[in-house]
């Protein structure tokens, strides 16, 4: 039985030589000539697919990428201790990554279109589950590196790891000057190269590939002590990106609870909700059509947060009749719209314009916003004047989207930032539809 586990799990079969893996690892290492104009190809193609929203011009620009080389080409370097091999390694893929950051700037630099897709804000926030995949295909496109018969694993590999969209993205921020954008594209790079490298030098031992060289027990355990060092920088912040994610997911939700149990239930209409996790304390503020809210009723109200386990978390209420303030302020523009006629011009000016921009392509922004968010259904906009000066009447860009549970409060905001990059509009506020 043992001997039928061993052979069913055994990576020596079906493996290359050593001798001929370490030379086509070696073949593939270096950006000179055609490598290097491949490469800078297939960073623009990358760029044009970001920059245009598609994801197979992106999925084929990973595909003919050729930076999965000087990689696996370093972690082949450290399992077998070849530190020569392993400098050449990354003087290659330094110059590969400079290459495809100027490339991709220049790009998106000289782009008449510069907005947000969400393709490119897929990138921008690296987190725990991206180590895991960069790790897991890392594996799957080693093991496949060391077979005689390479099969199909490799493109689902360039794919899965893809390296190339993040450093796009890195680049979409140089040239815009969104360096938070870059920060954490760039991040996410490092994070890709750095697990598919581990992910090598895991194999290479499980495979028992010769030393190049004889090493010390000393070098040997420097080499363990610096991955396991350049583990501990990456994973402790993706861990605690991750954990940030889940904390706000769990808030949202409990908030959706209370808010079902406290009010929706009892027939009480929410017209406008917000929640702020990054506060101290965090805060949920609310705006109901026509019921008013006395201050003890408000204070039972956030004594009840505690039982939903909503700590450090305060309940604000508007008491302010919302649908006869909004009654008001018309009646109050139609007079001084009668009483004025310069004025009157003024304003209609303004309001044909605010009509004329009130024209979204919503089909597509809708479908643009599944392909980031999968759990919106449906989605609306509409300009709207809420308060209306004498001097500079103010106009906000309304979103109420459906979908199968709130966007968390990260969501949220990353909704809020594409949709103000995508129809041009600074002033946006968005709200859920239950």
């Amino acid at each position: 039985m043992e001997n039928q586990l061993y052979e069913l799990f055994n990576l020596h079969n079906g493996e290359e030589s050593k001798e001929k893996t370490l030379e086509n690892i070696k073949n593939n290492i270096s950006f000179r000539g055609a490598n290097l104009w491949i490469l800078a190809c297939a960073i623009i193609v990358a760029s044009v697919g970001l920059n245009v929203n598609s994801t197979a011009v992106i999925i084929g620009a990973m595909l003919i990428s050729p930076l999965m080389g000087p990689i696996v080409a370093a972690g082949f370097a450290l399992g077998i201790y070849d530190f020569d091999l392993l400098k050449k390694a990354l003087r290659n893929l330094l110059v590969a990554t400079v290459v495809s950051l100027f490339a991709s700037t220049v790009y998106f630099y000289l782009s008449p279109f510069k907005a947000v897709q969400s393709e490119l804000l897929a990138r921008t926030h690296p987190n725990i589950y991206d180590i895991l995949i960069a790790f897991f295909g890392g594996l799957v496109g080693v093991i496949t590196v060391t077979r005689v018969h390479k099969g199909n694993p490799i493109p689902g590999v360039a794919i899965a790891t893809a390296l190339m969209p993040p450093l796009c993205t890195a680049g979409y921020g140089l040239a815009t000057g969104h360096f938070d954008f870059f920060m954490g594209a760039f991040f996410l790079y490092c994070i890709n190269c750095t697990f598919i490298c581990i992910a090598t030098f895991v194999i290479v031992k499980l495979l028992k590939y010769p030393a190049a060289k004889s090493v010390d027990i000393k070098h040997q355990k420097q080499v363990k002590y610096g991955i396991s060092l350049l583990i501990i920088i990456l994973l402790v912040p993706s861990s605690y990106f991750a954990y940030r994610l889940y904390k706000e997911q769990k808030f949202s939700e409990t908030i959706n609870l209370f808010l079902e149990n406290e009010f929706t239930s009892k027939g009480n209409s929410i017209i406008y909700k917000k929640t702020r996790f990054n506060a101290n304390p965090k805060v949920i503020e609310l705006a109901f059509l026509t019921k008013q809210f006395s201050p003890k009723e408000i204070n039972n109200l956030n004594k009840k947060l505690g039982d939903y386990g909503c700590y450090n978390t305060v309940l604000k209420i508007d008491n302010a009749n919302k649908l006869q303030s909004f009654e008001s302020d018309i009646l109050n523009e139609v007079t001084k719209l009668d009483n004025a006629s310069g004025e009157k011009d003024k304003r209609i000016s303004f309001l044909e314009n605010q009509i004329l921009e009130n024209k979204f392509d919503v089909v597509h922004i809708l479908n643009e916003s599944k392909t980031l968010f999968p759990t919106i259904t449906n989605l609306s906009l509409a300009n709207h004047v809420f308060s209306v000066n004498k001097e500079n009447p103010e106009a906000f860009t309304v979103i109420i989207y459906e979908a199968k549970k709130p966007l968390i409060n990260s969501e949220t905001k990353k909704l809020k930032n594409w949709l103000s990059q995508r129809i041009n509009k600074p002033n946006i506020e968005i709200y859920f539809k239950p």
